[in-house]
């Protein structure tokens, strides 16, 4: 598995050989040009004067574009090693403006276990706007490959996947889209850029939940977006835009906030996160566990090819609804919460929670049951998390 400190991109920052914890607080936007100001200021502005109208402001309406939303989006376009970067008002805004790049009677193949807001997406409202979907186990390269049509314009890949964790090989599926002159979208929320460059595995589109990992406070609701290439670039700020979907003032500034932090918080959580999973791979109680750094973990060589750590989610199945109930009813330390990715552990029950939307034998059919429970390992001692486990286990 590569070295979590090369952090090697291409983007055109001015720090863009440097290691990637040097990077994430040296983009080239942390420092305020007029004041000096150790921290980007808050734009609270939703229009811009015009000196002359002969020579208009790079900034003439928020919507449009604001120096804090910019000083994001050039961020994170800078650790995805990408041309431009986005950010939305939520994960889902974002993962919805993607999918504004199709058109009515295009089709998109799509990982089977995907979250379940993208797959409620696609489900009730792209398949009104006459937007075709094939959901698909992507560890399947022939099945991916059968899945093309006529009309395919999109292949939209999240690996891990959320929650079973399913590796999807980024490269092998990039290459065929590629082949076939389908746009590649993927969903980067678990790894993030410090442990997943989707872009440099010749992805043209990459998305994040901000919200998650990025933000890490469970304090800001956002949604970014990186493109590849300055053409796909200007068809994406032409959606941005167009919907209005952006991120504000304040939650652009409290992310960039969030983000500098990033490196400190993954490898604590991660370092937890495989602590966790091997105890609970060994408790009677569990009867499976799903995280990539485990030995048995299905594909884990493919994963450790394309990233550069295992995350710090951590999916395990207790058998039945009856138990994970009682199990969320005991704990004391994670939320049991909708989301994942914050300084405190969070509990999910995907079941009613991320993946209420999808029908009860669609879940089962993708590997999601009624005992399967979700840990986003936080910042907490995990000695701890372990211990208040083990009680509401008992």
């Amino acid at each position: 598995m590569a070295g979590n400190e090369n952090g090697s991109g291409n983007g055109a920052g001015p720090g863009k050989h440097r290691k990637f914890a040097t990077r994430l607080l040296h983009f080239g936007g942390e420092i305020d040009k007029t004041t000096g100001a150790a921290s980007v200021p808050i734009y609270q502005a939703s229009t811009f004067h015009h000196f002359s109208l002969d020579n208009p402001p790079e900034y003439d309406y928020t919507r449009s574009g604001n120096p804090t939303r910019q000083a994001l989006e050039d961020y994170i376009a800078e650790l995805e090693g990408g041309a431009r970067g986005f950010a939305f008002a939520s994960g889902m805004a974002a993962i919805s403006a993607a999918f504004m790049l199709l058109s009515a009677g295009d089709h998109v193949i799509c990982t089977e276990d995907v979250y379940g807001g993208t797959y409620r997406l696609l489900t009730t409202i792209m398949n009104r706007m006459n937007v075709e979907t094939t959901f698909v186990d992507m560890t399947d390269f022939e099945a991916v490959k059968v899945a093309l049509k006529p009309n395919t314009k999109a292949v939209f890949m999240e690996t891990p996947s959320n929650p079973t964790l399913k590796i999807t090989d980024i490269a092998e599926i990039t290459e065929w889209a590629k082949s076939h002159q389908l746009l590649t979208m993927l969903d980067n929320t678990f790894m993030t850029p410090y442990h997943q460059r989707p872009l440099e595995l010749g992805v043209d589109l990459v998305l994040h939940s901000a919200t998650k990992f990025l933000g890490g406070h469970s304090d800001v609701l956002a949604g970014l977006a990186v493109t590849a290439d300055d053409s796909l670039g200007l068809r994406m700020k032409q959606i941005q835009n167009g919907l209005g979907n952006v991120l504000g003032m304040q939650d652009s500034w409290l992310l960039i906030r969030g983000m500098k932090t990033l490196q400190a918080r993954m490898e604590f959580s991660e370092k937890g996160a495989r602590r966790l999973a091997e105890w609970l791979s060994s408790h009677p109680a569990v009867e499976k566990v799903y995280y990539p750094g485990l030995e048995g973990h299905p594909r884990r060589e493919i994963h450790e090819k394309q990233s550069q750590g295992y995350g710090a989610v951590v999916s395990f199945d207790v058998g039945s609804e009856e138990r994970a109930k009682q199990l969320l009813g005991k704990v004391t330390i994670p939320l049991v919460a909708v989301s994942l990715g914050a300084v405190e552990s969070i509990l999910s029950y995907p079941a009613k929670m991320s993946h209420a939307a999808m029908p009860k034998e669609v879940r089962h059919e993708r590997g999601i049951g009624d005992g399967l429970l979700r840990y986003s390992v936080g910042l907490e001692d995990i000695e701890d998390i372990i211990a208040d486990l083990e009680q509401a286990l008992r």
